[in-house]
Order: C-alpha cells, then sequence, then structure tokens
C-alpha cells in the first residue's frame, strides 16, 4: 500500500482526478474513496476496466492525472487490456499506473505500456509469506522526483525498505520465474479437475474465461496463466465449510489473506480482502458473498494435494445446487 499510495500522491496534487477500475484489491479501494478525496482532496471515478469506451469517456483530459488498474485483478481475475488502455490514457494526457502484484512473471505491463508499475513483494516475488514490502517500478524521473528532498513521496513520508529486507528479497529473485511456473502449472491443472466435477471455477487459463484469448497475447510465453483461481460456492457459510475442511481435515493449505506462499492460501475475498468494499461496491466489481480465492502453492506432489482437494469436497457431501448438471 505504501507503494501505491506513494506513486499516486507523488503523480496527483491537491484537486486532482483520477480513473480507476472498480474491482480491485480491499484496501486500493478504500484509499481511493475514502481517505484521498478526504486527506488530499484527490477523486476517483470507478469504471468497468473491460468497457474501453467507458474508460475513454472517464478520462478528462487536462484534468485526469492517473488510469489505475490491476492487471489480473483482485480477486475476480479479470485481465486487464493493458496495451489498449494504455493507449487510451495516452491519447488524453494521463498517466498509467498497473499493479502486477498477481501476476509477475506471466504479464509485463511495461513492455505493454504501462508507464508506472508497482508490486506488493510481500506475494509471490517474496514467495515466503514472511515480508512485508512493496515496489515501484518505473522511469528515472519519477523515481528521482519521488526522492527528492523537498516535494518526494518516499522522502518524506518514510516507507523505504529495509536494507536486510531488500538483500534477502535479492536472493529470492533468481528463482521467482521457476517458482511461478509451478504455481501457474498446478493452478491451471487443478482448474482444469475442479471444472469437470461441476464446480463454478474461475480462471484465465480456461477457455471460457472472457479474457482467456487476451491473456495469451499479452502473457510472456511458457509461464501460464496466474497461480491464483477462485471457485464460486455461492453463499459465505459454504465457502467457510470448503475452506475449513481443506484446512482442518485434508490439510490441503491454510485460510490466510496472504497469497503466493509455497502452501496453497485460501479465503473467502468478500468478508476478507475485499471488506472494506459496501454490498452494492462488491457487486459492482463481482465479487459474490461465497467467492473463495485460492492462491495454489507447490508443497508436495501434484497428486498428493489433489487427493486432498477430493476428500475435502466428499467430506462436505456438497449439495447438488453447486455442481453444475452433466
Amino acid at each position: 500500500m505504501s507503494a501505491i499510495s506513494s506513486v499516486l500522491l507523488q503523480l496527483c496534487s491537491s484537486g486532482g482526478h483520477m480513473v480507476a477500475s472498480r474491482t480491485l484489491y480491499g484496501g486500493t479501494h478504500a484509499l481511493l474513496t475514502h481517505f484521498l478525496p478526504r486527506a488530499c482532496n484527490i477523486t476517483t471515478t470507478f469504471v468497468d476496466i473491460c468497457d474501453l469506451e467507458a474508460v475513454k469517456n472517464a478520462i478528462v483530459e487536462g484534468r485526469t492525472k492517473v488510469l489505475y488498474f490491476e492487471s489480473m485483478s483482485n480477486p475476480t481475475l479479470t485481465v486487464a487490456n493493458i496495451p489498449e488502455l494504455s493507449r487510451l490514457a495516452h491519447d488524453k494526457g494521463t498517466m498509467v499506473v498497473v499493479d502486477n502484484t498477481f501476476a509477475p512473471m506471466v504479464l509485463s505491463p511495461a513492455r505493454l505500456g504501462a508507464d508506472v508499475v508497482v508490486h506488493s513483494i510481500s506475494k509471490f516475488i517474496s514467495g515466503g509469506a514472511d515480508i512485508i514490502a512493496g515496489a515501484v517500478c518505473g522511469p528515472a524521473s519519477l523515481v528521482n522526483s519521488m526522492m527528492d528532498l523537498h516535494q518526494g513521496a518516499l522522502m518524506l513520508l518514510g516507507p523505504t525498505m529495509n536494507a536486510k529486507v531488500a538483500f534477502e528479497l535479492s536472493e529470492r529473485i533468481p528463482h521467482l520465474g521457476l517458482r511461478m511456473k509451478e504455481h501457474c502449472r498446478r493452478a491451471m491443472e487443478y482448474a482444469i479437475r475442479m471444472k469437470k466435477l461441476g464446480l463454478r471455477v474461475i480462471y484465465p487459463g480456461l477457455e471460457d474465461h472472457p479474457q482467456h484469448e487476451l491473456l495469451k497475447l499479452m502473457a510472456n510465453k511458457e509461464y501460464g496463466f496466474g497461480g491464483l483461481l477462485c471457485v464460486d460456492m455461492e453463499s459465505e457459510e459454504r465457502a467457510n465449510r470448503l475452506m475449513h475442511h481443506l484446512q482442518n481435515y485434508t490439510q490441503f493449505g491454510f485460510m490466510a489473506v496472504s497469497l503466493g506462499y509455497y502452501e496453497t492460501l485460501m479465503s473467502c475475498s468478500g468478508s476478507s480482502t475485499s471488506s472494506e468494499m459496501n454490498d452494492e461496491e462488491k457487486a459492482l466489481a463481482g465479487i459474490s458473498p461465497g467467492l473463495v480465492r485460492m492462491s495454489v502453492g507447490y508443497l508436495g506432489t501434484l497428486e498428493q494435494k489433489w487427493s486432498q482437494l477430493e476428500r475435502a469436497l466428499s467430506r462436505m457431501q456438497l449439495d447438488s445446487t453447486l455442481f453444475n448438471k452433466n
């Protein structure tokens, strides 16, 4: 969050305007909806990031300073058309800031047209769920301005990474590519198998995902379609029951709001990472009450973990309405 807030405060002054996707991490949504308008007089227009015409109409030339979105949205896994969105924004003199936390290695937003890319390093890049850190990746002019002694958001607000943490991260980045390949490989396999069972699965690697072909065009080859998938259990009670069985009876994974760990982590997004949003905002973002977000780990063999997932589903004795009839 410090990476996101520092960038936005550097690019926008009091009275500034931004356009953002209406499907964002809950903390980011709260920052744009509540904190920035109150504390900084910076307002945001939220749009369906897949509706390019709506995005174009929301950007006011000369006033809108930033177009902000996630490359792969949290938690709905909507994939943004980065090249086209960047073109629309640049045509009106607006900077493009992309959160690529969900898709390191899979997508390279800067190569696709984004001006600034932010990451929660705590997730896939760290890989150990033991570090809190963020990163701002952008042109030298922006980074230097953020470090300015008199006007720099990083210099004056102080969200500077501890040197020891930075060193530890430098030791993990070389094997990020290998880790991401395995996260993505297993997520794809689980998504295919879960869909065959009749579960309502959301995963960009499945051909029925609305942005499947778009992601294929933008993605870096050999890294798959991302390490997260979602299962819609329709209600929060059913979502919690599924996660309870997966954690406590079969040890498939853990209930946790983080992601990118070597263990599988699960959360019911509507009541956790998106809890800052009200019911109307969650509905507009496509976040159902029973949406379970799974960050697929790589501990153990794929078949061992799949067996654990199957046993949890059997134990639940799921109501037939949760499954599509074949």
